[in-house]
């Protein structure tokens, strides 16, 4: 049996500099390789569909998954950045257990992609390291900040999944499961970073955020 994605004494401590490069280099490769596995049952239950959508349809449908596969490779990333240099221990440990669920997500988009004969944006090297180096900026800002980041980011993700419940086709059901139970928990990081202390971020840096969400969506639906 292979090792769990998260492994447990990674959180139980703090490591040494070259124990915590070898951890994140480990999740890196873990993350773009596609070796992800979920801990909870695929929510898609609903028949497969694939059959019913036409060709662009289908195409649609898999550029949507595609972009909420980034989004997780992001999500990924930049819980592990903000949490390295994070010195709040409350604050990390509940980015690590958002990075926990978002996991999930993550093989469940890669599933459905699968489903729809299609596959992870080539770019999730580039998306992936350049989260990171987000999120370790954003927690030099200190943990009200760094939680305001994640508060910030999750709301835009939700909006970003309830406007691919707008568009995803009607019959593809499985598509619509997914998206639906990963807005529903990202909503509920949401709360939780801004129960935990997060602070709103300045106007210039949201609209900075959403600037380069539609840079990255925008891409990933195709590449």
């Amino acid at each position: 049996m292979s090792a769990p994605f998260l492994p447990a004494p990674f959180f139980a401590r703090r490591a040494g500099p070259l124990d915590a490069l070898l951890g994140e280099a480990d999740r890196a490769l873990r993350v773009l390789s596609r070796a992800a596995t979920a801990s909870r049952p695929y929510p898609a239950d609903a028949p497969e569909a694939a059959d019913t959508l036409d060709e662009r349809e289908r195409r649609h449908a898999a550029g949507l998954m595609r972009v909420n596969h980034v989004g997780e490779v992001c999500a990924q990333a930049l819980y592990r950045g903000q949490a390295v240099a994070c010195r709040d221990e409350a604050a990390r440990n509940l980015m690590h257990s958002a990075a926990a669920e978002e996991v999930d997500h993550l093989a469940w988009c890669d599933r459905r992609l699968r489903e729809l004969d299609s596959r992870p944006s080539l770019l999730n090297p580039l998306w992936y390291a350049g989260s990171f180096a987000l999120g370790v900026l954003a927690s030099a800002a200190g943990a009200p900040r760094n939680l305001g980041f994640m508060a910030e980011t999750e709301r835009q993700v939700e909006e970003h999944l309830d406007s691919h419940l707008r568009t995803l086709p009607e019959q593809d059901r499985r598509s619509r499961q997914i998206v639906r139970q990963m807005r529903d928990e990202e909503a509920a990081h949401r709360a939780s970073a801004e129960r935990a202390g997060g602070v709103a971020l300045p106007a210039p840096v949201r609209g900075a955020m959403r600037a380069m969400s539609k840079v990255m969506t925008r891409t990933a639906y195709w590449i």
